[in-house]
C-alpha cells in the first residue's frame, strides 16, 4: 500500500517533470519540491499562526495555570475566555508527521529512478504508468556539478547546508520570548517552549547527520524545502507582527472618559455617600427619639 499510494506516484512524478523540464533531473527535484510545499502551506501555515499567538498569550495562561492549578475545569473555562485551546499544541508535530513519509517515500523514488542496474530498471519499468514513455527518458542522467544524485556528497557540503537552513527555519518558525516587566527576556517555564527550543538545534543536527549517507537528490529536497520554509517563516512573522500592531493601535484609539463623564461619576459617587451617611443620621435620630420615649414612660409609672 505504501508503494502503490507514496513511492509509486513520486516515480511517476518525478518521470513527468524529468520529460517536461529537458530531462534535467535538478529541476524536476526543484519543481517536485515546490509542488509538495504548496500542498501542505495551508496546514504549515496555521500551525505557525498558532505557535505566535500562543506564545503571545504564555503570560496568561501560565498565570491561569498557576491560580487554578486545583481546579481544571474552571481553568478550562478561562483558557476559551482568552481563546486558547491547549489542543492546538499538538498542531506543531502534525507537519512532520506529513512530511516523514513524504521522505521516505522520496528516498525510494530517487534510489528508483537513477538506479542504473538492470534491475533497478526493470523495477522503473513496473512501476511507471502506461501514460509514461520511458524510451526517451532512461537512463535518467544522475550527475549534477560534482555530485551524483544517486550517491551521498562526497564533499558534505550538502549535509552542511541541510544543517544551516533546516536550523534558520527553525529558528523563524519558534515565536520570540515575550519580555517581562524589568525588559529582560523570560526564562523558559512553559515546558511546551523548552521542548520547541531543544528541537531548533536537535532537529538541524539529525537531518544533517542522515544526510551523510542520503542520496545527493533528497539532500537536494532538503536544501530547496528549507529554502521554501524560510521564506514562509519570514512572511507569517511579518505577518503577525503587522496583526499585533494593528491591534494595538485600534486599543490607542478608543477615546478617553472626557471630563464631563468624570465629573457625573464624581458627583454620582458623591450622592452615594451623602444619601448612605443621611441614612445612618436618620437612623441615630430615630433610634434617640425612641429610647427617650421609653424613659419618659417608665417615669411617669
Amino acid at each position: 500500500m505504501f508503494n502503490t499510494f507514496i513511492v509509486d506516484p513520486m516515480i511517476n512524478a518525478l518521470l513527468l517533470f524529468y520529460d517536461l523540464l529537458g530531462n534535467n533531473y535538478v529541476l524536476a527535484i526543484a519543481v517536485f519540491t515546490i509542488v509538495v510545499r504548496l500542498i501542505t502551506l495551508p496546514l504549515n501555515l496555521r500551525q505557525q499562526k498558532s505557535m505566535m499567538q500562543t506564545q503571545e498569550m504564555q503570560p496568561q495562561i501560565q498565570a491561569i495555570q498557576k491560580k487554578y492549578k486545583d481546579n481544571p475545569s474552571k481553568m478550562q473555562e478561562e483558557f476559551k475566555k482568552i481563546g486558547y485551546n491547549p489542543t492546538d499544541s499538538l498542531m506543531g508535530c502534525l507537519p512532520l508527521l506529513i512530511q516523514m513519509p513524504i521522505l521516505f517515500g522520496l528516498y525510494r523514488a530517487i534510489i528508483v529512478t537513477l538506479g542504473s542496474t538492470p534491475q533497478s530498471l526493470f523495477e522503473l519499468t513496473l512501476r511507471a504508468y502506461p501514460v509514461i514513455d520511458l524510451t526517451p527518458l532512461l537512463p535518467v542522467a544522475n550527475k549534477f556539478l560534482w555530485l551524483n544524485l544517486g550517491q551521498p556528497d562526497p564533499l558534505y557540503i550538502l549535509p552542511v547546508l541541510v544543517f544551516a537552513t533546516m536550523w534558520l527555519q527553525q529558528k523563524l518558525m519558534t515565536p520570540p520570548k515575550q519580555d517581562d516587566k524589568k525588559g529582560k527576556k523570560g526564562k523558559d517555564d512553559n515546558p511546551a517552549a523548552a521542548m520547541s527550543k531543544s528541537m531548533q538545534t536537535t532537529m538541524p543536527l539529525m537531518f544533517g547527520f542522515f544526510s551523510l549517507s542520503f542520496p545527493s537528490g533528497l539532500s537536494i529536497y532538503f536544501v530547496l524545502a528549507n529554502i521554501i520554509g524560510i521564506g514562509q517563516g519570514y512572511y507569517t512573522r511579518r505577518v503577525t507582527k503587522q496583526e499585533k500592531e494593528k491591534r494595538a493601535a485600534q486599543k490607542s484609539s478608543l477615546p478617553a472618559p472626557s471630563s464631563a463623564d468624570k465629573a457625573v461619576a464624581e458627583s454620582t459617587a458623591q450622592d452615594g455617600s451623602g444619601s448612605s451617611s443621611g441614612k445612618k443620621e436618620s437612623s441615630a435620630s430615630s433610634s434617640k427619639k425612641s429610647k427617650s420615649k421609653r424613659r419618659r414612660k417608665s417615669a411617669r409609672r
